[in-house]
C-alpha cells in the first residue's frame, strides 16, 4: 500500500488519539495526516499525534486532496467499516489515477493487543460496575420492574465516573431468560425468578462487559441443575486459558460440557469476544475462531443456556490473557446467590 485511509473512529483513536465524532486519518510510510472539519480542529491540534492535521470542508474532497499529495496510487481501506456507497464517492472523486485495496482480515486484530493502561482502564471499567450493583441490588425483588433496574444500574455507573454504558443493558426475568438479548422489558419481577443482568460501563473510551445470574428466592430444580451447568462450563474454559492455547478449545471446553450434560441445543453463541475500545472487538472466542490466545488479549467468557418456556443462564467475565494463564478484569462473584424476598 502507498497509504491507507481510515474512519472507523475507534480505530482512529487508537492510532492517533482523536476522540471526536468525525474525522479521517490518511496513513502513509513516511506521513501520517489526520483530516477533519472545523467543529474539531482546535481539538485535533490538542489531541491527535501525527506530522499533519488538515481541515476539510468535504470528507472525500479532503481525503483524496490528501492521498494525491502524497503520490498515492494503491490505497487500502476498512472493508468492513466503510460503506459502499462511501467507496463509490471515493473512487469517483480520485478517478482512475488511484486503485482501491480493501483490508479485511489484514486489519482484523490491529487492537486485539492491549497495552498495561488499556487493561487498566477496561479493570476500573469494570470496578465501577461492580460497584454499582452492590448499590443496585436491594431493588432486585418481586415486583421490581426489569426496566427500573436497568435504569438505576445506568444511573449508578454514570454517578461512579463512566463515560456511558457500553450497550442497552440485558435484565431478562423468568421466561425471558431464554432470551440471549432480552433488553430490560416492562415485566415485574416474581418469586422463583432467575434474573440474569448483562450491563458495562465506557472508562476512558474502554469497555466493561459482564453478565451475573441471580435467584429471587427458592427457584425450580432445572434452573438450578441449569445454572450450575453454566458455571462448570465457564470455569472450566476460564482454567484452559493460557498463551498458545486455540480460542476454539477454549469454545469447545464449555460448549461439550454443556452437551455432556445434556443442553447442548440451548448453546447457541460463541463463548465470547474481545472488548476495547469497541464492546465486540477482535479476537472471537468461538468453534470458528481461528487464532490462538496471546499475552494481553482481552475478551469474554460467557456460556449460556436458554430454554424456551423456562428460563435461562448466563455467566460471563471479561478475562487479561496474562504471561503463564488468565485473569479476570471483572470482580463480581459468579457463584450461586439467592436473594431474599
Amino acid at each position: 500500500m502507498d497509504a491507507i485511509v481510515f474512519l472507523n473512529l475507534s480505530n482512529i483513536r487508537y492510532l492517533c488519539g482523536f476522540t471526536g465524532t468525525d474525522g479521517a486519518l490518511v496513513v502513509t510510510p513516511g506521513r501520517n495526516c489526520f483530516l477533519t472539519d472545523s467543529r474539531y480542529t482546535t481539538q485535533a491540534r490538542g489531541q491527535v499525534c501525527v506530522e499533519q492535521i488538515t481541515e476539510y470542508r468535504l470528507k472525500i474532497d479532503g481525503i483524496v486532496d490528501c492521498l494525491r499529495a502524497v503520490g498515492a496510487k494503491k490505497v487500502g481501506f476498512e472493508a468492513e467499516t466503510i460503506t459502499f456507497a462511501t467507496l463509490e464517492e471515493l473512487r469517483e472523486r480520485s478517478g482512475e489515477g488511484i486503485e482501491w485495496v480493501p483490508l479485511a482480515k489484514q486489519l482484523k486484530t490491529l487492537r486485539s493487543i492491549k497495552t498495561i493502561d488499556e487493561i487498566e482502564a477496561m479493570e476500573k471499567a469494570a470496578g465501577i460496575c461492580a460497584d454499582a450493583l452492590a448499590e443496585v441490588l436491594p431493588l432486585i425483588r418481586p415486583g421490581a420492574i426489569e426496566r427500573d433496574i436497568a435504569l438505576a444500574l445506568e444511573f449508578a455507573i454514570k454517578q461512579r465516573g463512566a463515560e456511558e454504558k457500553s450497550f442497552d443493558f440485558i435484565v431478562a426475568s423468568g421466561e425471558r431468560g431464554a432470551l440471549p438479548h432480552g433488553i430490560a422489558s416492562e415485566r415485574a419481577l416474581q418469586a422463583g425468578d432467575l434474573v440474569t443482568i448483562d450491563f458495562g460501563a465506557r472508562l476512558n473510551g474502554y469497555h466493561s462487559d459482564e453478565t451475573v445470574t441471580l435467584a429471587l428466592g427458592d427457584v425450580r430444580p432445572e434452573l438450578r441443575r441449569i445454572f450450575d451447568t453454566v458455571l462448570e462450563a465457564h470455569d472450566r474454559a476460564l482454567a484452559l486459558i493460557k498463551p498458545g492455547v486455540a480460542l476454539r478449545e477454549v469454545d469447545a471446553a464449555a460448549r461439550q460440557y454443556i452437551a455432556d450434560s445434556g443442553y447442548g441445543e440451548y448453546f447457541g453463541h460463541g463463548l465470547g469476544h474481545g472488548v476495547g475500545l469497541e464492546v465486540h472487538e477482535s479476537p472471537v472466542v468461538s468453534p470458528r475462531a481461528d487464532t490462538v490466545a496471546e499475552e494481553g488479549m482481552v475478551f469474554t467468557v460467557e456460556p449460556g443456556i436458554y430454554v424456551p418456556g423456562l428460563g435461562g443462564v448466563r455467566i460471563e467475565d471479561m478475562v487479561a490473557v496474562t504471561s503463564s494463564g488468565a485473569r479476570r478484569l471483572t470482580r463480581i462473584p459468579k457463584d450461586y446467590r439467592v436473594l431474599a424476598v
